[in-house]
Order: C-alpha cells, then structure tokens, then sequence
C-alpha cells in the first residue's frame, strides 16, 4: 500500500515487564534494547543517551564514546536525519482516547497534519507513568519530529526528557502554570468562568453553584476564578457551601449536584466547568423529579457535541479544542516563531457563550 503521508497510529502503551539486560559486556540485541537499557549499561541518564543520540554538545568525550560504542554494539536505529525545514511525524500524546474533549483534540491534530502531508502517531498514557521511558524511547526509535502533549499527568523531568530529543515540543491547555520555555496553546479560561457566571446573574440568578474541576489543573483554577470575579463584581459573597469539588467527569456532576440540592437553600442555577459534569447535573436534577432550565439553570464548559444533543440543549461556554489543537500542530509544522510573532511562547483562543435552553430566568 502506497504511503500517502498520512498514516495515524493509535498506540496504546503496553503493560508489560522490561526485559532484563544481557550480562555485562554482552552484545546488546536492537530487537530489545531500549535507551533505558542503554543508560543502565553505560551507568548514566536517559537524557544523557538522548543527547548523545541527538549530537548535544553538553556531554563528556569519554561519556559519548561509551555511549556511542554501546549504540554501535547493540546496532540501536538511530533517528533519520531530515532537513530542518521537513517535518515527516508528529507525536500526539493524550490521556485518553475514549472522550469527546480528545477527539476534539485529535481531530484538531490530524487535520493539520492531514494537509502539510505529515504522519501522526497518537499515544494514549491514560496517567500512567510506568511505562514513560519506554514511550519517550519509542519517540526515538521512530524518528518523531514534533511532538504535542495534551495531557494532565507528565511530570517536569519526563517533559525534559522529550526535551532531550531535540524534536519541537507545543503543550495544550497545560495543567500548572505554563513553562516559559515551552510553546502552549489554551483559552481563555478566566473570562469563560466569568462569562457563564454572569450570564447567570443577567437573568436573576443569585444563589449559584459551581460544580469545579481539580484545582491542580491550570484551566479549573481559571475558571473557578472567573466565577467569584462575576459574584463579587455583584456584590454577592462566595458561599463555600456552593462550590463542589470535582474532575471534569460525568460522575462528580452528578454527585455535587446530589450535594447542592440537599442544602437548605439549594441554589437555581449551576455552572458546572464541564459539559460533561453539567450532565451528570442533568441526572442529578432529573433523580429529584425537577426540570434543567425551568427549577434549575445549568451552564457547562467546553461545547462538544454532545452538548447540543442534550435534553434541553446545553447552555455553554464553547472552548476551541480543535482550533488549540489545530494551532499547536502548526507551531510544530511551521516553527514557534513563525505562528506565533514577537517571541510570543503562550496563546489562549477566544471562548464565549453558547445560549441554549438550559438556562431560563429566575422561577418568583
């Protein structure tokens, strides 16, 4: 079958033991030899082996020619040279591949990959970090030439060691604050929280719930920040009472909203920092014999399709996933400073709100 330039792998990373070393002074076998064996040879890092691998100057003369004669003995593949203005594969790395805020993601991804002719590999981690240097391994073996990561759990020296391939990285909607170093692309998380709130209070609303995301993650903060922005720009108190903590999944919508509506004065509108939580408040709501819109407002968070499915329809904020998607594929196709003008490392796209039918005016 003819190569047509845009092959998308689905890799999953395998669960299995590694395989141990030969005895000392052994020949090494490239059908099993990792970098992490490499290292574990030669008695140094993994980033160490990957600069080695990538002609980084920072490593000692007699570290290289260990190194190198290790490499040479096990006939490890090194990464094919291309020139710097060809990128032939892209490394998509995802938590998951079975939600709909990553297929928005992947579809943001292939499109882009899909026109400038170029692979793409997308590697779902599900949060595990076991098995992270056999993946950062395999980015080496199959000569990846960019690589975006649209993950919440990679800690900052396995994000140094993609560093290490000295292939182009772009972040998606980073969890902590974004490393100035490293390209990111997210939105405008704050005005979206502050946007979903006050449209709450447009429409009378002054008892209202946030079911939030994990405070870990950059874009919840900005969203929960968002929300007392708009309460205090009324002049209404935050009530701790009302702010339920969660994870961006169905199940601590339905769960904070189970909480909410036990209070003694359970508030008339809800904005949940995910759609998918808003549905699980659907249920929640439905469970207790009372109607999304006409007893309870709800507005969610990122716009995915099935939002608009919803009964009644979702009142949202629409979060550009391809489009930031789509942007961080650029950035590693055409080069950071080509996208993004006057040395610009962090860009966040437009949100703004989507008016269905989950919110109605106050009930007297």
């Amino acid at each position: 079958m003819a190569d047509t330039g845009r092959t998308k792998v689905h890799e999953q990373v395998p669960q299995v033991a590694r395989s141990p070393l030969p005895e000392r002074g052994a020949p090494l076998s490239a059908a099993r030899v990792t970098i992490a064996d490499i290292a574990q040879e030669a008695g140094v890092s993994v980033a160490t082996v990957s600069k080695v691998l990538n002609g980084h100057s920072q490593v000692s003369d007699s570290t290289r020619e260990k190194v190198e004669a290790l490499l040479e003995s096990s006939n490890y593949l090194r990464r094919r040279s291309r020139p710097t203005h060809t990128v032939g594969l892209i490394d998509l790395v995802i938590n998951e591949l079975d939600s709909p805020w990553s297929v928005e993601v992947v579809r943001g991804v292939e499109e882009v990959a899909a026109q400038h002719r170029t692979g793409l590999v997308v590697t779902a981690v599900h949060g595990r970090t076991a098995d992270t240097l056999r993946w950062i391994d395999n980015l080496t073996r199959r000569g990846s030439d960019g690589v975006i990561l649209a993950v919440t759990a990679l800690a900052r020296a396995q994000r140094q060691q993609i560093q290490d391939l000295n292939a182009p990285l772009v972040v998606v909607d980073p969890v902590g604050n974004p490393d100035p170093s490293i390209p990111s692309v997210g939105a405008t998380n704050w005005h979206g929280g502050l946007t979903a709130t006050q449209h709450l209070l447009q429409l009378g609303h002054r008892r209202i719930g946030l079911l939030a995301g994990p405070q870990d993650v950059l874009s919840a903060r900005a969203r929960l920040d968002g929300y007392r922005a708009a309460l205090e720009g009324a002049g209404i108190p935050v009530d701790p009472r009302l702010v339920q903590p969660g994870d961006f999944h169905h199940g601590t919508g339905l769960t904070g909203m189970r909480d909410l509506l036990a209070l003694p004065d359970p508030p008339t509108a809800v904005f949940a920092c995910s759609d998918l939580q808003a549905l699980g408040a659907y249920e929640a709501l439905r469970h207790a014999g009372l109607q999304v819109g006409r007893d309870v407002s709800v507005v969610g968070f990122d716009d995915l399709p099935t939002s608009s499915w919803a009964s009644p329809p979702l009142t949202t904020v629409r979060q550009p996933l391809s489009e930031m998607a789509a942007m961080a594929a650029r950035i590693v196709l055409q080069g950071v400073d080509t996208v993004l003008p006057g040395g610009m490392r962090r860009l966040e796209l437009a949100t703004e709100l989507v008016e269905r039918e989950s919110t109605a005016p106050v009930a007297c």
